[in-house]
């Protein structure tokens, strides 16, 4: 995947997220999940980042996400969900109700991890092979 550059770096990151639906409902349905990725890649616009690919089932959805480094990976996270909760209780508003008492979608944990590039025993062993100063 591409290097971007801001005004003083380079950068490529990459972040597989997963957001489980609280209490693992299976709530979500395929236009929920179609307009999930218009909101997400709306918010990554927003924030500098992009879309990459994303996908979903039932209760819970995958996005890959190439991260800009201006933002937090935990703000970042909380505004995918708290917007994409709020609009989707929202626009299917009757059909969550069925599933959940409060206004809620997501569970309030998440997982993330970085993705792509060499494997981390590359870049130990990369890192280790550098020559030293000498003195």
């Amino acid at each position: 995947m591409a290097v971007r550059k801001g005004s003083h770096s380079a950068f490529s990151i990459h972040l597989h997220f997963v957001f489980v639906t609280k209490y693992r409902r299976k709530s979500l349905t395929i236009p929920m999940i179609g307009r999930m990725r218009e909101i997400f890649a709306h918010i990554c616009v927003k924030t500098k980042c992009h879309l990459i690919e994303f996908n979903g089932e039932s209760d819970h959805v995958h996005l890959l996400v190439d991260f800009h480094p201006d933002n937090n990976i935990s703000a970042f996270t909380g505004s995918l969900k708290s917007a994409s909760s709020r609009i989707l209780r929202g626009e299917f508003g009757e059909h969550l109700s069925r599933f959940y008492k409060n206004n809620v979608l997501w569970s309030s944990s998440y997982y993330v991890a970085s993705t792509g590039g060499a494997p981390i025993e590359k870049i130990k062993a990369y890192i280790k092979s550098q020559a030293s100063p000498e003195e």
